[in-house]
């Protein structure tokens, strides 16, 4: 199986986007910025602006409002849902004092009106990068979200906020527990942002996802001509996370003998590339997951008890979606207005009867499966509005207050009339994509070989 394993963090975001239709006017702006050692993204039109935003978002954004696509307002506006805490700053050429409250009331931070000098600028960026931090409640950067991210106030989401602050503050290593779909990596990533090492990488490895031939390679390294194929030096995923945080999701994953090594890098902080004569220290914190309880996990032979011991010091569960209902409105929200921007549309509500449907899933997707259904039904649909009949048809079926307790649920009335190879497939496929298209974990879950579900995914497209 291949994918872009391990994958680095994006890093960290620019310290400038510029949006201005002006050329000329940008390329001053650039040139004032970068000669104070600013990274600029910039971009010419709203449309451009919003992309770059979504995709890497920015510390402070300097925005014209007078864009020929669309009001510069109204892209103030959308910036601000996506990133609640990203200080604008607003550049006009109309003096009009109304402009610049119009500006200040939808969130910005500033106004500076054309034309702009050097001094005016930085001066404004630091302003307000200084009142978006002072903006934060204490209480709520504290006490509620660790990350922006984080999206709940329910109590068992408190407890996650808890001893994601109080990991933060330690170099001992983390064991993230809980289904697929809660979150762990996000968890992890908090973890790392809230920690003196925040400013290094934070590198991910997916152990269930990396074909056993290439493990060893993918987690320490190769040099050049150390096995056939290996035709430059690759530094593996522990090195590349030198100074940061080294995340290994389904840690279960791993191979035996691989876990045997981690565990002698775990005491010596040492590793040898393949091929390497002689080890090399690196300084990196572990932060695992697994969304197989770990003592399962030992007592199945998935996972070293020495290792887990090593791993297990402090332990995180992240609670599924059922277990904290009272949540599901305000991440539908947030995933709806997210979404309605990304793929132009005009939803900026959900009905009170869609959102009584929503609530009453129990979710085995969690979080990443109530996004799924909710972008799918933004791609089908328009309006205002988010109704119960834009839904999927099989959640709008499930059982509500008013419908009888005896009647049947839809799962096994949509298998009636099927063959067993069918169904077969039918659960299979629900698994992977659970599973997010992981054979190996899709596997896990049913209980059978990965090599098994490989030999009938190639049968499937024999057929």
């Amino acid at each position: 199986m291949t994918g872009p394993i391990p994958r680095p963090d994006p890093g960290p975001a620019p310290d400038i986007l510029l949006v201005e239709d002006t050329s000329s006017l940008r390329a001053i702006y650039e040139a004032h910025l970068r000669g104070l050692g600013q990274t600029v993204l910039s971009a010419a039109t709203a449309a451009e602006g919003l992309a770059l935003f979504g995709e890497y978002g920015a510390s402070v954004v300097l925005l014209d409002l007078m864009l020929p696509d669309r009001d510069g307002i109204e892209l103030l506006t959308d910036m601000l849902a996506l990133r609640p805490g990203t200080a604008i700053v607003a550049i006009t050429a109309d003096r009009s004092i109304d402009r610049a409250v119009a500006a200040m009331r939808a969130g910005a931070q500033d106004f500076l009106v054309k034309p702009v000098n050097e001094a005016r600028l930085m001066a404004a960026i630091e302003n307000a990068r200084h009142s978006a931090q002072r903006a934060l409640p204490p209480d709520a950067a504290e006490t509620r979200h660790p990350m922006g991210d984080f999206i709940g106030d329910s109590e068992p989401m408190q407890t996650v906020y808890t001893r994601i602050r109080s990991a933060a503050r330690s170099m001992a290593p983390v064991f993230i527990t809980g289904e697929s779909g809660t979150g762990k990596e996000m968890c992890a990533q908090s973890i790392h942002a809230l920690s003196p090492r925040a400013s290094a990488p934070f590198i991910t490895l997916d152990c269930g996802a990396i074909p056993s031939d290439r493990l060893e390679s993918e987690v320490f390294g190769h040099l050049r001509g150390s096995f056939p194929g290996a035709v430059t030096d690759k530094p593996g995923a522990a090195l590349l996370a030198d100074g940061g945080t080294l995340f290994l999701d389904e840690i279960g994953g791993l191979d035996p003998g691989l876990q045997t090594k981690l565990l002698r890098f775990l005491q010596t902080a040492q590793i040898r590339p393949l091929g390497a004569a002689e080890p090399r220290k690196v300084n990196v914190r572990i932060i695992s997951a697994s969304s197989l309880p770990p003592l399962q996990a030992v007592r199945e032979g998935r996972l070293r008890e020495d290792l887990y011991y090593r791993l297990h010091v402090v332990p995180i569960h992240m609670p599924p979606l059922r277990a904290r209902r009272e949540d599901i409105p305000a991440l539908a929200h947030a995933a709806l207005r997210h979404y309605a921007i990304l793929e132009a549309r005009s939803f900026r509500a959900i009905s009170p009867q869609a959102e009584a449907v929503l609530r009453a899933q129990d979710w085995p997707g969690n979080v990443r499966q109530l996004m799924n259904v909710l972008r799918s039904a933004i791609v089908m649909h328009d309006g205002t509005e988010l109704s119960e009949t834009m839904l999927p048809p099989d959640l709008s079926q499930v059982a509500s207050a008013e419908m009888p307790a005896e009647q049947p649920g839809p799962g096994l009335q949509a298998l009636a009339g099927r063959t067993l190879a069918d169904i077969e497939r039918i659960v299979i496929e629900d698994s992977l994509a659970r599973q997010g298209g992981s054979v190996p974990r899709a596997a896990r879950e049913l209980g059978v070989a990965p090599s098994t579900l490989y030999r009938k995914i190639e049968g499937w497209k024999d057929a």
